[in-house]
């Protein structure tokens, strides 16, 4: 089978993602997982949770791509791109993965700052006098 792309986001970062039938390797932006998230594993176990859920830890390759955004929402937008992949390589995969919430895009994003106000909702102390 060919390579399936899928495309996964959270906040402002974006995780391109390249899934093929393989071994169990995790490349991103050149790196192994242990490399590019160091010491987080509780950030690993989110990249893999996808994976393992769906059995496919040992059976396919990912080669990914993330950019924008910090580590944290960079390895949130590479689940949900993994996610996205699965269910484009075997449409399956779609009602085991759903329960989890994989396949939903987070939304949450950074609030804009409005005029007159120190951040988004802060605002300077009221003086009554």
């Amino acid at each position: 089978m060919a390579k399936v792309y899928a495309t996964g986001r959270r906040k402002t970062a974006i995780a391109k993602v390249w899934l093929e039938v393989g071994q169990g390797e995790l490349t991103i932006n050149g790196k192994t997982l242990n490399e590019w998230l160091g010491g987080h594993e509780a950030l690993k176990m989110r990249v893999k949770q996808p994976l393992s859920v769906s059995k496919q830890l040992e059976s396919v390759n990912i080669v990914a791509q993330t950019l924008g955004g910090g580590y944290s929402a960079q390895a949130d937008a590479l689940r949900h791109g993994i996610s996205r992949a699965l269910v484009r390589y075997d449409e399956n995969f779609k009602a085991i993965l759903k329960p989890y919430g994989l396949l939903t895009r987070d939304s949450r994003s950074v609030e804009r700052k409005k005029p007159g106000k120190k951040k988004a909702r802060k605002s300077t102390q009221f003086s009554k006098r």
